[in-house]
């Protein structure tokens, strides 16, 4: 079968994380990636721990199936150089501080000059515009300022780092896709190209649509740790069990929450949880201490709680429901080596399901006359 983006071709200027990530959800579907590098050491997530081949394990996973060419874009003729790709391309991908790419000859306008159908997406933690669209920011900061960190307190009532780049992925990769996705089906009918602004901040306030409704429409702005879905509820709580691991609840509607109570033998007088909602939590941390995580696996398996043992990562890959699912199906190679390719959220049928390694630095240099 064809896959869907198969003859559109993608030149990746992007580093690190959010733009590697959306070409490789592009590449995945069929597009042609050309990660353009600097000279020398390139990406600079080749350089990190540990290796999988000649680079780090983090950029064969972000980079599988893309080709490399290796220039250095302040040199005079690199523009001239890179005419022949800009020429041919569909996508441009950047994520440099807005005007960079101007500076170098390679903005918007530019490269419209030479190709008016190509789609210019532009990362940025800010956006192109606005008062901080220059600062220096890193995913962290991105959570902080949209007050979506604000919402996740801990047993203290500080914030905790989310355990997930939140920005740099829901806030950056997906919607790249998604908008140049958009781009190229508009395209289709236009027959010129745009630019798209995509900027991580604004796209964390999406997770808070809740936050922002309570308090719009009512002025219940949510509190830390105090809302029903992050930590003001027993039906959806964390508790400990008696083996020092610990059991995801979250039996939200009534049908599920009578099912838990059941399960767990929660006394009659906590069951209501509108009346006291800390002491019927603490209630049911009492319960659940009482017993192992498997032995709650056990005992709860089947009953219709909404309920799961929290997993480590490698737990997590050996779980037979994801190996079921053909999650891991997907191979990355290096050398003589083989690990499962990264899962994206890419229908099965419409991903590459050959083993695939990544570009070595500059090793598709010939397409600039190399």
């Amino acid at each position: 079968m064809t896959q869907p983006l198969s003859g559109v071709c993608v030149l990746d200027f992007s580093t690190l994380l959010p733009g590697p990530l959306a070409t490789l959800l592009l590449a995945e579907a069929g597009a042609e990636v050309i990660k353009i590098e600097r000279p020398g050491s390139g990406d600079e997530m080749r350089s990190y721990e540990p290796k999988f081949g000649p680079s780090s394990v983090n950029f064969a996973m972000l980079n599988r199936g893309k080709r490399s060419v290796e220039i250095d874009l302040k040199a005079p003729d690199a523009r001239s150089r890179l005419r022949p790709l800009i020429a041919r391309a569909d996508v441009v991908l950047e994520q440099f501080r807005p005007g960079v790419m101007d500076r170098l000859g390679l903005g918007y306008e530019a490269l419209a000059e030479i190709n008016p159908r190509i789609i210019y997406c532009a990362i940025t933690g800010y956006g192109q515009s606005g008062p901080k669209a220059q600062l220096a920011a890193h995913d962290l900061n991105y959570v902080a300022e949209s007050g979506l960190l604000g919402l996740a307190a801990g047993a203290d009532g500080a914030p905790i780092v989310p355990p997930a780049l939140i920005a740099d992925i829901a806030g950056g990769s997906y919607p790249a896709m998604i908008n140049i996705l958009l781009a190229l089906r508009e395209r289709e009918s236009s027959g010129r190209g745009r630019k798209l602004d995509v900027a991580m901040a604004d796209n964390l306030f999406s997770f808070m649509y809740w936050a922002l409704g309570n308090g719009l429409a009512a002025g219940a702005w949510p509190r830390a740790g105090g809302e029903l879905v992050t930590g003001g509820s027993p039906r959806y709580q964390i508790y400990r069990t008696s083996d020092g691991r610990f059991l995801a609840a979250a039996p939200l509607e009534q049908k599920f929450w009578e099912n838990f109570c059941e399960a767990i033998g929660l006394e009659a007088q906590w069951r209501d949880d509108a009346r006291d909602a800390h002491a019927t939590r603490d209630a049911i941390a009492s319960c659940v201490a009482g017993r192992t995580a498997a032995a709650w696996s056990k005992a709860l398996a089947g009953k219709d709680v909404c309920c799961a043992i929290v997993a480590s990562v490698e737990e997590a890959l050996a779980d037979a429901h994801f190996r079921a699912r053909g999650l891991f199906a997907q191979q990355l190679v290096a050398g003589d080596r083989a690990i499962c390719a990264l899962p994206v959220p890419i229908d099965p049928a419409f991903r590459r399901p050959a083993a695939l390694g990544y570009p070595a630095l500059g090793e598709d240099n010939t397409l600039i006359g190399e």
